[in-house]
């Protein structure tokens, strides 16, 4: 690879495509490209990444959540997962054996029913714990909250700068959620007085920013310390109600950056997206810069080629990961002469490259071949380094539509339905019907497939994609926090359990969509026949927490059968319950007498069916996240 990439620099770097189009070229690119570096990783076979704690810590390998009482938390033996059942004798906080500044961690976490716990950075500012499942308006107090500050010295409220968070990302009580934070520590001069206060950068849950560049001037309540230092433990509440704690991993990051040195920008016009040789045509200007940005290039919506070449100042030896990134352009980054980033169908791409300290050349090439976009992000992670932009401030803003001109579609006191096309797993659906519930909870359901595709709850609909640049993509666009089905034909005729699940319709299928009725209430009805088999499908907002309960009534001759659910692992509870680990919901199915699901494993994936006997039969099960 070396030789190829050495002839490119000779050749002035090019005749390569770099177009959306994600074009061969003679790399040796991964498929899959390495886009950060690996955490560390908090070991729970035991408690030795823990200082000395109480008995209420301890090491199981699964927990389970008793969702008709308060506070129930209980594991089975093994590894893996860390529980805290707190008694009055014993209700020890959790300190790490580490001490960090700047930190990034990632933990998933099962709340109880009503319990109440904490994650708290260097043992003083806390990332609150909460059952907050179903919660319309949420405060600092409940899951993801930024808790609040205590001071009994105050005459006005003695509770203050507490941050609720954007939204309400808590699922059910007894389901695993992922949080992602990054946080800086106070700074503090020589002298070891404080200049600078803690900021949680980020604080994401369940894929979705509660909190971003948020500022806390001291020790939130109930903090292990109330004063404030550069380094402390990591600390989990052990003294309030049950929680239970796995995959906990985190980065401690320092203040070591790669700077950019020697630097010179060549500018071109550009006339296509394909990059001619550059020794081919003539540049319009070359100058020294400290910095890279899109900004550079000159005259009203230009067309232009920026050639930037330099040196990187790299702080330790040791792995690299690059991210370059453009808005609707072509480019490529080389390190070191032997190491390419091209971009893929996204305008994005990704390289891990050792490197040692010191100076280390770069070029990377800009081709803005498209006069009304503009956007170029060059950033890196180090070793203990947390992830910077290398281009200069407002070089990169990622597009974005003005919301004030975004459609959004509201339900208020009766059910909406919407057509639409709608995503799925990578693919457009054409034949979608959303429907929103006066209850915040949404779905969408495949007319062609006879399929449920997806529940949230939170905006209904985001029908601007119907409406922008003449409604070319049709695409309704639910909340980001939502679940997502199999997407296959819910029903389907199988010669015995083994049999693997179509994807599809087959041939020897004949469907007939039979359309959808609304009863008095606004909620609709979807039937259709499969052969001689007629299935009617009605799904209805629960009224008591986020989910679904679905009815589906099927009347024939023949045996059929029904798929629930798909994921990596599926398992029943000891209420009866089922839950769908890699999506992570419940399906309580304990309200369809008679009828019990089997759970099989097909191509590595767990499914769990019901085989439905001929006649008129009835399913009634609840979804719920």
């Amino acid at each position: 690879m070396k030789k190829i990439l050495v002839f490119l620099v000779v050749a002035q770097l090019i005749v390569i495509s770099c177009t959306n189009k994600n074009k061969e070229t003679k790399t040796d690119l991964v498929d899959v490209p390495v886009s950060f570096l690996p955490f560390k990783t908090i070991d729970l076979n035991d408690k030795s990444g823990f200082l000395k704690n109480g008995d209420n810590w301890q090491i199981v390998e699964d927990a389970y959540v008793d969702r008709k009482k308060d506070k129930s938390l209980s594991g089975t033996p093994g590894t893996g997962v860390l529980i805290n059942l707190p008694t009055p004798n014993s209700k020890d906080h959790l300190f790490t054996a580490f001490e960090h500044g700047d930190i990034e961690v990632e933990v998933d976490v099962m709340m109880p029913v009503n319990s109440n716990s904490g994650l708290y950075f260097q043992g003083r500012y806390e990332i609150q714990l909460f059952d907050s499942w179903g919660v319309l308006n949420p405060t600092a107090a409940d899951m993801g909250g930024i808790y609040q500050r205590w001071d009994n010295e105050r005459a006005e409220e003695k509770g203050y700068e507490g941050h609720a968070p954007h939204l309400n990302a808590a699922k059910a009580p007894g389901l695993w959620q992922h949080f992602r934070i990054v946080f800086h520590a106070p700074k503090f001069n020589p002298e070891g007085e404080k200049i600078k206060n803690a900021v949680f950068k980020e604080v994401w849950l369940n894929n979705q920013l509660l909190h971003e560049n948020v500022e806390v001037t001291g020790p939130t309540r109930a903090a292990a310390f109330t004063d404030e230092k550069p380094l402390g433990p990591f600390m989990i509440q052990g003294d309030h109600g049950p929680v239970a704690i796995k995959n906990l991993k985190y980065k401690l990051y320092g203040e070591n950056r790669v700077t950019l040195t020697n630097l010179k920008m060549t500018e071109y016009d550009s006339k296509s997206e394909t990059l001619p040789g550059l020794d081919t045509i003539t540049s319009l200007r070359t100058l020294d810069t400290d910095s890279i940005s899109a900004l550079m290039a000159t005259g009203e919506r230009p067309r232009k080629i920026l050639e930037y070449k330099g040196e990187l100042e790299v702080p330790t030896t040791g792995d690299y990961v690059f991210n370059y990134k453009v808005n609707v352009a072509g480019g490529f980054l080389l390190l070191n002469n032997d190491t390419i980033i091209k971009l893929d169908q996204n305008f994005n791409g990704y390289a891990k490259i050792a490197l040692q300290k010191g100076k280390t050349p770069f070029a990377l090439i800009y081709n803005k071949y498209n006069g009304r976009t503009s956007g170029l992000g060059l950033s890196v992670e180090g070793p203990e380094m947390e992830k910077h932009d290398l281009h200069a401030k407002n070089s990169f803003v990622p597009r974005r539509r003005n919301p004030k001109n975004d459609v959004i579609i509201e339900v208020k006191n009766e059910p909406v339905t919407q057509r639409s096309y709608l995503m799925h797993k990578g693919e457009k659906r054409t034949h979608v019907i959303s429907v929103g519930m006066p209850e915040g909870v949404s779905y969408a359901y495949d007319l062609e497939l006879g399929s449920l595709l997806k529940v949230w709850d939170g905006q209904f609909l985001d029908a601007t994609h119907m409406w922008y640049v003449r409604g070319i993509e049709q695409l309704g666009v639910p909340n980001e926090f939502n679940i997502s089905f199999t997407g296959n034909p819910d029903f389907a005729f199988l010669e015995d359990e083994r049999t693997v699940w179509p994807d599809s319709i087959a041939s020897t299928i004949i469907q007939k969509q039979l359309g959808y009725e609304f009863d008095a209430t606004g909620i609709p009805t979807f039937s259709y026949q499969m052969n001689e088999s007629t299935i009617a499908n009605k799904i209805e907002a629960l009224k008591n927490g986020r989910g679904f309960k679905r009815v589906i009534s099927i009347a024939g001759s023949q045996e059929i059968w029904f798929k629930m659910a798909d994921g990596k692992e599926i398992k029943k509870l000891p209420d009866g319950t089922y839950v769908i680990r890699d999506e992570n919901y419940f399906i309580d199915f304990s309200t369809s007498d008679g009828i019990t699901p089997i759970i099989r494993n097909v191509n590595g994936k767990d499914e769990l069916l019901v085989k439905i006997a001929p006649g008129n039969k009835s399913i009634n099960y609840n979804i719920i996240w």
